[in-house]
């Protein structure tokens, strides 16, 4: 039953206003819902990200969500003419080359929001 639901990823911001400003202004982001302490963003195939107010923004040391993407180079490039810095890993079985790494059927890179949450874009490479 959960599996044919649309998932949410609830991103947690000590500071909703700054992380506004990384969602909308770097990202271009467009909220869809909005209050003082949440923003909701829609994003494809009727999933959402929402920015919350929270004390705990940054304390995960795991992704908080990943967005699928159709052409990872091309969509890093752009998010790095924008401004976003990429996370690099030099790990046992995950490398990333230019913030990229390729593992598993696919091909994965990291950045991280003003709030300190891991965020990701994946491309599944079909064979």
């Amino acid at each position: 039953m959960l599996q044919q639901s649309p998932i949410y990823a609830y991103l947690p911001a000590a500071d909703v206003a700054r992380a506004r400003a990384f969602y909308e202004g770097t990202l271009g982001f467009r909220p869809s819902e909005e209050s003082a302490s949440v923003v909701r963003y829609e994003c494809s195939s009727g999933t959402a990200c929402v920015l919350y107010q929270t004390g705990n923004a940054g304390t995960s040391r795991a992704s908080q969500a990943f967005w699928q993407v159709k052409d990872i180079a091309g969509e890093v490039a752009e998010l790095k003419r924008r401004g976003v810095k990429f996370e690099e890993y030099d790990l046992p079985g995950l490398k990333t080359v230019d913030g990229i790494a390729t593992a598993g059927g696919a091909k994965a890179a990291w950045f991280k929001d003003t709030e300190g949450n891991i965020l990701a874009i994946v491309q599944t490479m079909r064979s």
